[in-house]
């Protein structure tokens, strides 16, 4: 009996406390009453999982072969994923031959790979004019021209067409004097011509003094082209290109006669080897490499070329020297315009946001750096020549970034077909078979075909 009176009390204790643990206690305020839904204070979002970063493939085609140099594109490839876990970056490598035929198709079949070798200019324009290519000015411009800005604007440029921008460059060297520093001190000459008419007169030094000026392969047409492009850059200038390019001007136009007309000034003076008419390039880089020729205009790869050309494989060595294209006096064009080629990428017309951001990153100055060290770049973008030692190139690139206008060379700028007239027609002028006038006029005629 008393063990059940005493569970009885143990129940009842324990549920007195369980109903006072939930009253109010005395002194704490009465809870106020909800506000109207009207006024009600909003409630905090709930906590959300942030959104997994969709996955993106780039397709990257580039035509860079050598394994050291290959390397450099792997390498910055594999930074990039690495950093953006949500990118693959599928490359495709392709010889330069090769590639050009493969993208011919896939042109034709409108689905451009969305990173890819472009040399700008004539083929880049035709793609553009096609819509195969996608603008890229708004990302060149965007956070006041921070990506733009880091370029050489000559070079870059060479990437657009009527004002917008389908690609950037990453290496632009330009044609320039590669000379004998010591037959000009043979012939008295204590410093490189700085204008046309130096030049010339630096010619009749070194021919008194028992020198070849000029070595000249113009059996191969090309070398012989750049000396009538770099004389139509130095009289008409940007603008005398643009409005034939344009067809608001014409090929026959002054500039580009007058440009033929002072080539003829230099002919005359027989500056060339013997049987330069029939020598190819080789042939040239041979005279300049065994010290049989004082000058040669040429790319930033003739340093190269000389060497191997060479009987003892060393070149001119420490006699080596290069100097710009020199400044034709009364002509529209500034000293500094340059006439060159190069390499870039051309995005295509689907690439993603992703694909961009990546061409940024291969132009950014820590990747030309690193592009430069290995020796496949002459770099565009500011900071980039810290990586250049050679100073033959350093010299080559700071052409370059000097450069306001940058003309590309005109069998790669102009449509296929009219690059093979400019070639003939300055032939012509160097064999004395077309004057200046008939010269200009057959590129022009040329011109009314293919530039419709």
């Amino acid at each position: 009996m008393t063990r059940k009176i005493f569970t009885l009390l143990s129940l009842v204790l324990v549920a007195a406390f369980v109903l006072g643990a939930c009253t109010v206690p005395a002194t704490q305020a009465p809870q106020a009453p909800a506000a109207p839904a009207a006024t009600a204070a909003p409630k905090a979002p709930a906590a959300t999982v942030a959104p997994v970063a969709a996955k993106v493939k780039i397709a990257w085609w580039h035509i860079t072969t050598a394994d050291d140099q290959k390397a450099v594109w792997q390498k910055l490839a594999d930074e990039y994923m690495a950093a953006h876990p949500n990118v693959t970056i599928e490359i495709t490598v392709l010889e330069n031959e090769a590639f050009k035929t493969k993208m011919t198709t896939i042109m034709q079949s409108g689905q451009p790979p969305d990173i890819f070798q472009s040399w700008g200019g004539g083929t880049m324009n035709e793609y553009a004019k096609a819509g195969l290519l996608k603008d890229i000015t708004a990302n060149l411009d965007a956070d006041s021209g921070a990506w733009r800005n880091t370029f050489s604007p000559g070079a870059l440029g060479v990437y657009a067409y009527q004002g917008k921008n389908y690609g950037v460059p990453w290496d632009m060297g330009m044609v320039g004097f590669w000379y004998n520093k010591a037959m000009f001190s043979k012939a008295g000459i204590a410093n490189p011509p700085k204008t046309w008419t130096e030049l010339l007169d630096d010619v009749k030094k070194l021919q008194a003094a028992g020198i070849t000026p000029i070595a000249l392969g113009e059996g191969d047409k090309w070398p012989g082209a750049f000396w009538w492009e770099y004389l139509s850059v130095r009289v008409g200038g940007q603008a005398a290109f643009d409005a034939a390019q344009s067809r608001k001007g014409a090929f026959s136009d002054k500039a580009f006669a007058d440009a033929g007309k002072k080539l003829q000034e230099l002919i005359a003076l027989k500056p060339f080897q013997d049987g330069f008419l029939g020598a190819t390039w080789g042939d040239e880089a041979t005279a300049m490499g065994n010290s049989k020729a004082a000058m040669d205009l040429m790319g930033q790869w003739a340093p190269g070329a000389f060497k191997d050309n060479s009987v003892d494989k060393k070149g001119i060595g420490d006699n080596l020297g290069w100097f710009p294209f020199p400044a034709v006096e009364g002509g529209a064009g500034a000293a500094a315009d340059a006439l060159g080629g190069g390499n870039g990428f051309a995005l295509g017309k689907n690439a993603p946001a992703e694909a961009v951001d990546f061409a940024k990153y291969l132009t950014r100055a820590e990747s030309q750096v690193q592009c430069a060290k290995v020796g496949f770049c002459v770099p565009v973008v500011k900071g980039g020549e810290a990586g250049l030692t050679d100073p033959m190139l350093k010299m080559v690139q700071t052409g370059a970034a000097a450069a306001k206008y940058y003309q590309l060379y005109y069998d790669q700028y102009l449509p296929p077909a009219m690059g093979s007239v400019v070639n003939d027609s300055v032939q012509g002028i160097f064999a004395g078979t077309l004057t200046p006038e008939k010269a200009a006029q057959a590129l022009e005629d040329s011109a009314k075909k293919e530039m419709k």
